[in-house]
């Protein structure tokens, strides 16, 4: 019958080794990465995220993959991400390939529907947004985005002459 609990101490002792060797080899491929590798930009940086967490979860727990093996994966993905990443900020075409544009949830008060409708959030996402900024009531907001990254932002007051920070966003009037 196979061991549930315990194999042997070999097991236990390889597990424990190559899991502190592989995460060791992580934090510096990350550090010499950059900050961008694991900030909550956009999907794709979410996916990068969770193929390393997987990467070191295999590399710790599958006895058939070696450590320089999974030291491999890691540096490919984060490599991939960094050439990815430094491509969309020289090239819009890859930019907007790999991000999406925020989008204006609700503008002077009003909810946009047919933006709620097309990005799938509720009102329910909105209220919290609202009450999150400190909102009890939708029309003292002046401003609702979802961004790129899936966070509402949420701004009370704009100023005509100061929307620049807004002119990416989808469907914001010009």
């Amino acid at each position: 019958m196979e061991q549930f609990f315990f194999d042997n101490w070999e097991s236990i002792f390889r597990t424990f080794t190559i899991t502190i060797l592989a995460y060791i080899a992580m934090v510096l491929l990350l550090r010499a990465s950059g900050k961008r590798t694991l900030s909550k930009m956009n999907a794709f940086d979410f996916i990068v995220t969770v193929a390393l967490g997987s990467a070191l979860a295999a590399v710790s727990l599958n006895k058939n993959i070696a450590l320089l093996d999974g030291v491999l994966a890691f540096f490919l993905l984060i490599f991939l991400q960094y050439a990815i990443t430094w491509l969309s900020v020289r090239v819009k075409y890859v930019k907007h390939i790999i991000t999406s544009k925020p989008t204006l949830l609700l503008y002077k008060g009003e909810l946009l529907d047919d933006a709620l409708k097309r990005e799938r959030v509720t009102i329910e996402e909105i209220n919290s947004a609202a009450r999150n900024g400190g909102h009890g009531d939708l029309s003292q907001i002046e401003v609702m985005i979802l961004e790129s990254t899936g966070e509402i932002t949420v701004i009370s007051n704009i100023k005509a002459d100061s929307t620049n920070a807004l002119k990416d966003a989808e469907n914001f009037p010009r």
